[in-house]
């Protein structure tokens, strides 16, 4: 194979025995290593973020069946394209074996036409469809072909399989480095490890820079220390689309942080979405989101605080505002939660929705207009500040509704005095 091409390519085993990680799926007895070392694949979609093997496990199919096997990119190719395979695949003279692999790579990016002419063959068997994306296939990739697909979700590599994937890059004199004098430093190893995030051609792009940029030593030993790994790569990758899933997975986590009263995650999720490019105006609205939803009236300062930050984030902005930021995040993650106010208004408007709208008492009602207290408009109404702490014993909700309690505070920080003080009055 030409040393042309780079290591991560190169490397690419076409055998199960030196594909390392997703256990989960891959492992002994699992079923997809059952339908590969079967030859009984079935339409299947790949889904995982980048690095994580799904064009290897492809590449490791298209090596193990006895169908014929056809691979599509979605970036250059179109309906065309797709109808000449499907057409290929139902010709007896051409295809044999009547069965034909059909490899996707970036299926997310064919258009609802373009999925829908896959259909017929993926329906009548004569193509099993093999989909790889990055993306979330519930949302990209067409309903009826999800329906009749196994769904496989790769997930980013542990440290133990990056480490094996390296090793073996070290020591193949064919595919990988082998043939070089290498030594390396194992703190060198764990940076390019921990520096790859789960992507396994992250780490070796940068092992292939290290080694190659690296003069031997009189020995003709190249030594890769941790100077020059820190070197051959760039900073942390983080996994992170502003328009895709990991977006709405990171605010998601933040919020939940937030709500479990975890201050720690929920600043390394804010930091993360910075780190990426989030828009700290966006970050600012869901945390005062979070703070009247989540802290309610156990800490009302909670929403004054992220009220004031999200203005002084809008005046200031980055990267100042990243402290503003985590001020607001932590303050809602440490405050006492309660979502009574948030569950009382989602309860009236259940109720509402089902049409228990009720009639307004007559004694609420507005009087604008002479004459109309006398259709009994206002009439009965009792003025709470004429009573004696402002209180005055009346019905307010509509006689349908009589004595249903939409707000029932819990006896978390603030709203504890408050549940207090309402028991007292209601009863």
């Amino acid at each position: 194979m030409s040393n042309v091409e780079p290591l991560a390519y190169r490397l690419r085993p076409v055998t199960l025995d030196h594909f390392y990680g997703q256990e989960h799926i891959l492992g002994p007895g699992k079923l997809l290593r059952r339908m590969i070392e079967a030859d009984r694949i079935t339409s299947i979609i790949l889904y995982g973020p980048p690095g994580t093997g799904k064009t290897t496990l492809a590449r490791i199919i298209a090596a193990s069946t006895h169908a014929n096997f056809e691979r599509l990119n979605a970036v250059t190719s179109g309906v065309a394209d797709i109808k000449k395979v499907c057409s290929q695949a139902s010709n007896d003279f051409l295809n044999p074996s009547g069965k034909t692999v059909l490899f996707i790579d970036e299926i997310h990016r064919f258009n609802k036409a373009q999925q829908d002419a896959l259909l017929p063959s993926v329906e009548n068997g004569s193509i099993v469809l093999i989909g790889a994306t990055t993306e979330n296939p519930y949302f990209e990739v067409n309903k009826a072909l999800i329906s009749r697909s196994s769904v496989f979700m790769l997930k980013p590599l542990d440290e133990d399989a990056v480490s094996k994937i390296l090793n073996r890059a070290l020591t193949d004199s064919e595919c990988g480095l082998g043939q070089y004098n290498i030594s390396i430093d194992q703190s060198a190893m764990d940076h390019l490890v921990a520096i790859s995030g789960g992507d396994a051609r992250r780490a070796l792009n940068a092992l292939e820079l290290a080694v190659l940029t690296t003069r031997p030593d009189a020995d003709g030993c190249i030594h890769i220390d941790l100077a020059t790994a820190v070197e051959s790569c760039q900073s942390g990758a983080v996994r992170f689309d502003k328009d895709g899933e990991e977006h709405y997975d990171n605010i998601s986590a933040m919020i939940k942080s937030m709500r479990g009263s975890s201050p720690d995650a929920a600043v390394f999720y804010l930091a993360r979405a910075l780190y990426a490019g989030e828009d700290p105006e966006f970050l600012a609205r869901r945390i005062m989101i979070c703070a009247s939803e989540d802290v309610g009236l156990a800490n009302s300062q909670a929403l004054q605080i992220a009220v004031a930050a999200a203005e002084a984030v809008r005046r200031i902005g980055m990267p100042e505002a990243r402290i503003i930021l985590a001020h607001a995040c932590i303050a809602v993650a440490v405050s006492p939660k309660s979502n009574a106010a948030y569950m009382a208004v989602n309860n009236a408007l259940a109720d509402i929705e089902k049409g228990k709208s009720g009639t307004i008492p007559m004694y609420l009602r507005n009087a604008p207009v002479k004459g109309m207290e006398e259709q009994g408009y206002s009439i009965g109404y009792k003025y709470a500040h004429d009573y004696p702490g402002g209180f005055v014993k009346m019905e307010f909700l509509p006689e349908e509704l009589k004595g249903t309690k939409y707000y029932v505070p819990t006896e978390n920080g603030s709203e504890k005095r408050i549940k207090d003080w309402l028991d007292s009055w209601r009863d």
